[in-house]
């Protein structure tokens, strides 16, 4: 149900759109041989193409890529105001996710779904938690209510799926599907958000000629975390193995020391003990790191850009209330300024990718 009632923009104007997917193996299974690994690619091209590059918009975990679609009130997602800036679109659902089917046994066991009690409490109506995060009391984006029963809680819980147990696992298949999408449609820049932060790093890693820009909505981390789902970034910021110079045997070579935190109510956050390992294939890529004011990811979204900058990336730090965007949580493409938030991101890219 759309409780959205405000004004419709104008007609969007279409060159070409579809699908396809990428990453498909042939995958033997006791009945048989199957598809697994595949992730769905949705394409918009508009007719006025002003943009150098299209963007790849990569959803986070237990989500998918109607995240970019539209926001749970009925108004036009993030797909269509970079769409309407001049953009090619692609709208991914990383393998096992949404429209990327998930089997048993191809990507190994599985979360439950998420329940609704969880979801509030860190997405929806942090404020009002039995114990809420710091800086909870900070988010009024949410464009409803946030708790449960909140029809706009609802069309966002719908979309939810169960999360891999495994990280690498899920990392692993989604650089290959990666990889592939970005050898059919050429440089691109990416877009992440989440879990999905991973994609950004390792596609970049494999094909660093191909990515012209990455913009990490509060990828996961910090670096070298437990997650919370289970398994940990062995790599710093990912599960699976990055290209280090020199190179490291195994992740225990990547030791790490504690960098303080560079002011009240921030995180102290692991980084590489000196002299780091770098990242060769991220250098001279234009990285930007977004992060709301009132996210439970706030207190630490600095240490991934420590860790990057360190490792000899160009990576810069856009945190929303220092341009005047206020109240925003972790899920702020589908919250109330999810626009003006675009339009920061619209202006990044046109200041940044070459």
């Amino acid at each position: 149900m759309h409780t959205y009632t405000g004004a419709q923009p104008t007609p969007l104007v279409i060159a070409d759109q579809g699908h396809f997917w990428v990453g498909i193996k042939r995958t033997q299974q006791p009945h048989g041989q199957v598809a697994s690994g595949q992730m769905y690619v949705r394409y918009q091209i508009p007719t006025e193409q002003r943009q150098p590059y299209p963007i790849v918009m990569v959803h986070g975990g237990g989500g998918q890529g109607t995240d970019y679609l539209m926001t749970p009130d009925g108004r036009p997602g993030w797909a269509d105001y970079f769409l309407r800036h001049g953009f090619a679109v692609y709208v991914v659902d990383r393998p096992g996710f949404g429209r990327s089917p998930f089997g048993d046994g191809m990507l190994g066991p599985a979360s439950p779904p998420p329940a609704y009690a969880a979801i509030v409490d860190l997405f929806t109506a942090p404020a009002k938690a039995r114990t809420p995060y710091p800086g909870a009391h900070r988010h009024t984006q949410w464009p409803g209510s946030g708790e449960i029963g909140d029809p706009a809680v609802d069309q966002f819980m719908a979309a939810l799926d169960q999360f891999q147990a495994s990280p690498a696992t899920t990392q692993a298949a989604a650089k290959e599907a990666g990889v592939q999408l970005l050898d059919r449609i050429g440089p691109a820049v990416i877009m992440t958000h989440s879990a999905g932060g991973p994609f950004g790093w390792l596609v970049a890693d494999a094909r660093p000629q191909l990515v012209r820009g990455i913009i990490a909505i509060e990828p996961i981390g910090p670096a070298f975390a437990e997650l919370r789902s289970g398994g940990k970034l062995e790599w710093g910021l990912t599960a699976v193995p990055m290209t280090f110079d020199p190179p490291p045997a195994s992740p225990a070579d990547l030791t790490t020391e504690i960098r303080k935190a560079p002011q009240g109510g921030l995180a102290d956050c692991l980084v590489q003990a000196e002299p780091a390992r770098k990242l060769p294939n991220l250098r001279g890529i234009p990285i930007v790191v977004v992060t709301g004011e009132a996210s439970f990811t706030a207190p630490w979204q600095h240490g991934v850009v420590d860790f990057l900058n360190q490792a000899g990336a160009q990576a810069g730090h856009l945190r929303l209330e220092e341009v005047g965007i206020h109240g925003n949580g972790h899920m702020m493409m589908l919250e109330r300024n999810s626009d003006a938030i675009a339009g920061a991101l619209v202006r990044w890219s046109a200041a940044n990718v070459q």
